[in-house]
């Protein structure tokens, strides 16, 4: 398994990954990033500002993407973060891959200055939460401005 930072090439193998992700929870439904316009183009948003924003993209021997997450400012909390876009396939679920590209991207919120990080999420991703509050997110009210309004629950946490 190779990890590296998003690239062009990988933009239509991500947003795949995502929809069918969200799809399998039944979130391929308007609120949510399954809609959002951005989804095939995401190195677009990732790479623009690589100095506020950040995405890793999980390989597999064979190359095929199994796996991402990203940050990116969240302006509504000081010295904020917004943990972005964790998704798995299928076949590496399990295994505690998520606490290490968690682990990951942590490291590297604070290599760029952010102080905490907020996430957000629905009650559909059970696991997900269950991952969040073990690497010790904790649970907040909904913060004004949330985008993608089908999400139902918010956590917060300082690094």
């Amino acid at each position: 398994m190779k990890i590296c930072e998003l690239k062009l090439c990988y933009d239509l193998e991500l947003a795949e990954l995502i929809r069918v992700n969200l799809k399998k929870h039944k979130l391929d439904i308007p609120g949510t990033v399954y809609f959002d316009d951005n989804l095939n183009h995401l190195s677009d948003f990732y790479l623009a500002d690589k100095d506020r924003r950040y995405y890793f993209v999980a390989i597999d021997d064979g190359g095929k993407l199994v796996g991402g997450i990203g940050l990116a400012e969240f302006e509504f909390f000081e010295d904020c973060c917004e943990l972005q876009k964790l998704y798995l396939a299928d076949e590496v679920k399990g295994a505690g891959f998520s606490y290490k590209l968690i682990a990951m991207i942590e490291d590297k919120a604070r290599e760029i200055g952010y102080k905490r990080m907020y996430l957000e999420t629905h009650d559909n991703l059970a696991a997900a939460i269950h991952v969040y509050e073990k690497c010790g997110f904790k649970k907040i009210e909904k913060p004004a401005g949330v985008v993608h309004a089908t999400m139902n629950r918010f956590f917060i946490k300082e690094l």
